[in-house]
């Protein structure tokens, strides 16, 4: 069974820095696409930012474009999101999830493409 654990987030000032990981257990890291999405109260899962099975291609939401960096190496366990100049509305619960879908990365926006997710971590950006 495959199992995505989450960790990295915390409470930061904005313009701090955070590093996200997600570990993958119960299947080999390097046959998954990996999404990093985000979700406040109230609100429905957006993408944050996807990188292929590869690593050949990522993709970033305009809302983190330029802050956010997502990084992965298949030989090793996990994948990162790197965020820099966070900023209070950057504040909520972060989710990774796996696909194993080969398609477009840009279909892997979509919150219906992927099989598996974490339980989430909380990023908090004070003013």
């Amino acid at each position: 069974q495959v199992q995505l654990v989450e960790s990295g987030g915390g409470s930061v000032q904005a313009g701090g820095s955070l590093r996200l990981s997600c570990a993958v257990s119960g299947r080999s890291v390097s046959s998954n696409n990996m999404g990093w999405f985000r979700q406040a109260p109230g609100k429905e899962r957006e993408v944050v930012s996807v990188i292929s099975w590869s690593g050949g291609g990522t993709y970033y939401d305009d809302a983190v474009k330029g802050r956010v960096t997502i990084t992965r190496d298949n030989t090793k366990n996990p994948v990162y999101l790197e965020m820099n100049s966070l900023r209070p509305v950057d504040s909520t619960l972060y989710f990774c999830a796996s696909s194993l879908r080969r398609i477009p990365i840009v279909t892997l926006t979509r919150t219906v493409r992927y099989d598996t997710w974490g339980q989430g971590t909380q990023v908090t950006v004070s003013s």
